[in-house]
């Protein structure tokens, strides 16, 4: 066996399952549905997931988009969309996301 730790991850792969049922979202999106369908973790480690599956192909990023608001920081956010990759594996059992309001 090599050395350091093995590529996969429970997160990254839940992260999976749930651009599987969105099909597209953003980084704090994703979050939301996460902590809502799977154990809680923070933002940050989502956003570790995600540059880290882009790197192995597993999600790819659509597009960043700014948009304009009333935020607490000021006028306007910057959102970058995932969308799964060539190399995600989504598990074909979902039924658990879609009972536990990911769609909403």
């Amino acid at each position: 066996m090599g050395r350091g730790r093995k590529p996969g991850s429970v997160i990254r792969q839940n992260i999976v399952q749930l651009l599987f049922v969105l099909k597209r979202a953003y980084g704090y999106e994703i979050h939301k549905k996460y902590i809502n369908a799977f154990p809680p973790c923070s933002r940050e480690v989502i956003y570790y997931h995600l540059r880290k599956g882009v790197k192995l192909g597993e999600f790819i990023m659509l597009e960043q988009a700014t948009e304009q608001g009333d935020y607490s920081w000021g006028k306007t956010v910057e959102k970058t969309y995932y969308s799964l990759g060539p190399n995600a594996l989504p598990q074909i059992n979902t039924a658990s996301l879609y009972e536990t309001n990911v769609q909403e």
